[in-house]
């Protein structure tokens, strides 16, 4: 039965025309299933699962497009209106995939497009999406079966593809050294960018006051744990308990949020200074130069706000009564240890950019790029487990091939807290910690740091969602 209505619909959409208002007639009235006149977002999206078209947000996202009186639904004339500027959106994106302009799109032409984008992927890969959308089995795509694809499907270009798989602003594991996100030129247009950034800044927060018992376990036991004074999950867990009661284990989590909202200012501004500079106007930035561009935006952010980061160090490892709060935390390593000190272990935090970054973006492009090569034909759009999973992946990943110096941060960051006066420079620091500990001692407190990703992410990713229907953004 939905596969005859599917024929029964397209077989007629091929031969539509943009001014042919009776082809849209006929749809209409097979969508608007109770007779009155309007289709709403139940009605349509049951009219794309029976034609097979169903992708999740579709239905919602094309009447919030067409919805002209703000009714919830559409009437005639809205949908009409709707398909109308959607060909001609899809006509324009039709010619820009067709190079040689022969009036056909081939698997090398999708290929290219998509390496544009940053999305490399194989020539069987190109076939299978092209397979999705040829009906005549010619293995090419004419205008008419590229509009009866996407005629119904609120994306016009192929920058959809990007909206799926962005990931740093979502997923929130505590380390903020991620390539920033991609944002298309529609969303730039619109306030969809800032709103996005706001979403992604909220859920960093709550997923790092949640998650903040096991990131200060962590702090604890880079700098206390060592061979000769071995420091166990719970042992650890006991020991600032008993010091500073439950609420110790909340230490230093205020300004590890607060330093969210100037961080993710900073550097996507910054990330988009950069790629102009590396791109030339009007071109897609390529994957290295994407690496580049982020790398740089995370040193500047990481620079400018780098004595908060000493700060929360301190503040974690600080003792009851040691501090009255950040402000006074800050007056008296100022008036102590000088200016200098707010930027202790600068450069290992610097050099650990490079294998976060480089790896997080490296895993996870290649990630998504097979889950395209098998998958594409069917959605665009990967599925809440896949996202998580691939951004869970390639965080890790970057965390495991920085950590030794992101440990050497924290204990060039802690080293006036713990009066040591003979303070020595990183690579001192490297071999001091391999000659007593050996290899595994630059890894201390990992053990905790990969038992907070799964939480992090779970719970960055729901507020989020919540996040993006509460500030109206577009699914």
């Amino acid at each position: 039965m939905f596969q005859a209505l599917r024929t029964s619909l397209l077989s007629s959409a091929r031969c539509w025309d943009a001014d042919s208002e009776r082809s849209y007639q006929v749809l209409f009235d097979k969508l608007d299933t109770n007779k009155d006149g309007k289709v709403d977002v139940a009605e349509l999206r049951a009219g794309l699962k029976a034609m097979g078209m169903f992708r999740h947000g579709a239905a919602q996202k094309i009447v919030s497009s067409g919805d002209r009186n703000q009714d919830g639904c559409l009437d005639f004339n809205e949908f009409a209106k709707y398909l109308k500027e959607h060909e001609m959106k899809l006509l324009l994106t039709f010619k820009s995939l067709d190079r040689n302009n022969d009036g056909r799109i081939d698997a090398t032409e999708i290929q290219q497009a998509l390496a544009e984008l940053g999305m490399h992927i194989s020539r069987e890969g190109a076939r299978r999406i092209l397979h999705s959308m040829d009906i005549d089995g010619t293995m090419m795509v004419d205008w008419n079966e590229f509009r009866e694809h996407f005629l119904l499907y609120p994306a016009f270009n192929l920058e959809e593809i990007i909206r799926y798989w962005k990931h740093s602003s979502v997923l929130d594991i505590g380390d903020s050294l991620s390539i920033p996100d991609e944002f298309t030129e529609e969303e730039k247009r619109s306030d969809e960018w800032w709103k996005q950034l706001v979403a992604g800044a909220v859920a960093g927060a709550v997923s790092r006051t949640g998650t903040a018992p096991l990131d200060r376990l962590k702090v604890f036991m880079q700098v206390h744990s060592s061979k000769t004074n071995k420091i166990s999950l719970m042992g650890g867990l006991r020991q600032m308990i008993v010091e500073g009661g439950l609420m110790s284990l909340w230490r230093g989590n205020g300004i590890n949020v607060l330093k969210i909202a100037p961080e993710t200012a900073i550097k996507f501004m910054a990330y988009e200074q950069y790629k102009k500079l590396l791109t030339s106007e009007g071109k897609k930035i390529e994957t290295h130069k994407r690496f580049m561009a982020g790398s740089l935006a995370g040193a500047t952010a990481q620079t400018a706000i780098y004595p908060m980061e000493v700060l929360k160090t301190r503040l974690t490892l600080r003792k009851t009564g040691q501090y009255a709060g950040m402000f006074d935390c800050a007056k008296k390593i100022l008036r102590k240890e000088g200016v200098i000190a707010f930027y202790k272990g600068y450069i290992p935090n610097l050099i650990g950019i490079i294998p976060y970054a480089g790896i997080d973006l490296a895993v996870y492009e290649t990630l998504k790029n097979t889950w395209l090569s098998y998958h594409a034909k069917d959605s665009a759009n990967p599925g809440v487990l896949v996202l998580l999973g691939c951004g869970t992946i390639s965080s890790t990943c970057g965390q495991l091939a920085s950590y030794p110096l992101a440990l050497v941060r924290t204990r060039m960051q802690a080293q006036a807290s713990l009066d040591v006066s003979d303070q020595p420079s990183m690579s001192s620091l490297l071999r001091t910690i391999v000659a007593k500990d050996g290899f595994f001692g630059l890894y201390r407190g990992i053990l905790p740091n990969f038992m907070k990703v799964i939480p992090a992410v779970s719970i960055s990713y729901v507020v989020y969602e919540y996040m993006k229907t509460g500030l109206g953004i577009s699914k």
